[in-house]
């Protein structure tokens, strides 16, 4: 048996997981991430499905640990390819339903499991565990397999007064351990964290206070799938009177969704449309926003700008972004509370107050799970590389050998026989990029030719010259875009008019009229200009008109 990761290793998001035997193949998991500076332009970043495809047969069906976007997300890509069954809970399915309408996809054979089921799969036993995190119907995923039996812990926390459902099912955890667990794939996200994360309940607390004391508008910006944290906003709304606005695309679909299948008590009465929310007295409404992440086009954010159709914030507002930034995401949400400021609100963002609780485990709970499975192996998920490593650490500090702690990287393999493990050759397992509904690999090179851009901005060169002889008919016109001093660059200009002119008199002194040699040749002198005179290398495009 070979357990693959796709995604999700040595990076937040993109969670995907094969495991592979004679019977057949399954995933765990089928995320997506959010584009950074890295991948400029791009709407979302999938795992590379080119070992999917190689063993498209195989492919039986895809579990689901929960219903966010870094672990479902993928999905309606992935179904567009692979007609298989996909398991999850009300909740998770939800969400996925919802979104493969999005997408068209009318017909995805969705299969409805809860904690403590079992299901068959292609040779493969699936257990369904009951764990915590910040969204309903969360699972951990224990398979028994040809080779033994390895438990998927999905994202988790430790939570014994959870919001709703159980807490995390540790009985059944300490069984699978007296059954022995071959393999466990264990969440990293906070391996770095000593202790234990509080309970999502000192946020419902601090939001209490909040309402208690605000006295114009109250505007809350979550992650639209947090279904706990807005749950919360809810229940502090009934306790001082006040309705409930909804604005921001996902978090309108993700509010009605809750409410749909009873996970969200938010009585029609309650609910105000957004396009009304401006008509309702400030004191009297609170408003579940996305934007939590400083996302330039969200709600937050165009708030912040004042650029949103129907709010505004001013000096008697308050406003709660009940999130931590993701790494990567603090500049984006820096500027947003600047800008919220500016406009004379109140701001409550963590850390300074406690509006914002983990959904992943600390270390004392990465310790318990770890003592309660007692696994042969171990593979650290679900994280950047140093999260990979201190959760090795963690491991290792309890007496799992460092030999059998396995640190992957997206691709890596990890065969399973007669109870032992190796590694193997690794697979392919990049990334895909969606740029406007079409798919790239990132190896295509367009993302270096957007990072170039960005970074060295562009010359345009239009040359006239005779078809015949390729004598150039009167002076080349130059274009420059993306330097920062108009002045320079004017004198740039210049410059570089009478490097491409000597180029194409030389070229027609040669005798040259291949359009892609003279290119060649106009990108070579500019370019070993432009390199020593600004030390940067634009992207230079000749544009030869023949007269």
């Amino acid at each position: 048996m070979q357990v693959v990761p796709l995604g999700g290793l040595g990076e937040i998001g993109k969670n995907m997981t094969a495991v592979r035997q004679e019977s057949g193949m399954i995933l765990v998991d089928a995320g997506m991430s959010f584009p950074d500076e890295e991948t400029p332009g791009i709407d979302v970043v999938l795992p590379d499905f080119t070992y999917l495809r190689e063993h498209a047969d195989e492919l039986k069906g895809i579990a689901l640990t929960h219903g966010h976007e870094d672990h479902v997300g993928a999905l309606p890509y992935v179904l567009r390819e692979f007609n298989v069954p996909v398991y999850g809970t009300k909740m998770t399915l939800g969400l996925v339903r919802s979104k493969l309408q999005e997408f068209g996809i009318k017909k995805g054979d969705l299969r409805e499991i809860k904690a403590g089921d079992r299901q068959n799969l292609a040779g493969f036993n699936l257990e369904f565990i009951e764990v915590n995190h910040s969204i309903p119907g969360a699972v951990a995923i224990a398979i028994r397999t040809n080779a033994g039996l390895i438990v998927f812990s999905g994202d988790y926390k430790v939570d014994f007064t959870p919001i709703e459902g159980a807490p995390m099912d540790l009985g059944r955890l300490a069984a699978l351990g007296n059954e022995g667990v071959l393999a466990y794939f264990g969440d990293s996200t906070n391996s770095e964290r000593p202790g234990y994360i509080p309970t999502e309940r000192i946020v419902g607390d601090t939001f209490n206070e909040v309402f208690e004391n605000a006295t114009g508008r109250i505007i809350v910006a979550s992650f639209a799938s947090h279904i706990h944290r807005v749950t919360q906003v809810v229940e502090a709304a009934k306790k001082h009177d006040r309705l409930i606005g909804v604005t921001g695309r996902s978090m309108i679909r993700n509010v009605q969704i809750a409410r749909d299948l009873g996970y969200l008590d938010l009585p029609e009465a309650m609910l105000v449309d957004q396009r009304d929310i401006h008509r309702v007295p400030d004191a009297d409404i609170a408003i579940l926003t996305t934007g939590s992440q400083g996302e330039p086009l969200a709600a937050l954010s165009r708030i912040a700008n004042g650029t949103h159709r129907t709010i505004d914030v001013g000096p008697e507002d308050t406003v709660v972004i009940a999130a931590h930034p993701i790494p990567g995401n603090e500049r984006g949400v820096s500027r947003t509370i600047n800008n919220l400021m500016k406009r004379g609100a109140d701001v409550h963002y963590s850390p300074l107050e406690a509006v914002h609780v983990s959904g992943h485990a600390a270390q004392e709970e990465q310790k318990l799970v770890l003592s309660l499975l007692k696994p042969e192996y171990l593979v650290p998920v679900h994280g950047e590389f140093r999260m990979l490593r201190h959760h090795a650490n963690t491991a290792a500090s309890m007496g799992i050998p460092e030999e059998n702690i396995f640190i992957l990287e997206n691709g890596g393999r990890v065969e399973f026989k007669n109870g032992q493990a190796r590694r193997l050759e690794n697979v392919s397992a990049g990334m895909f990029l969606v740029d406007g509904g079409g798919l790239a690999e990132s190896s295509s090179g367009v993302m270096r030719e957007r990072q170039q851009l960005s970074e060295d901005g562009m010359f345009i060169v239009v040359a006239r010259i005779n078809a015949q002889s390729g004598e150039l008919l009167g002076p080349p016109d130059v274009i420059s875009r993306g330097f920062v001093d108009p002045q320079a660059s004017n004198g740039l200009v210049d410059e570089s008019m009478a490097v491409v002119t000597r180029t194409l008199e030389r070229t027609a002194r040669q005798r040259i009229t291949d359009w892609g040699e003279l290119k060649t040749a106009i990108r070579k002198d500019l370019s070993g200009f432009l390199s020593g005179k600004t030390r940067k290398r634009p992207i230079i495009l000749p544009l030869i008109v023949e007269v």
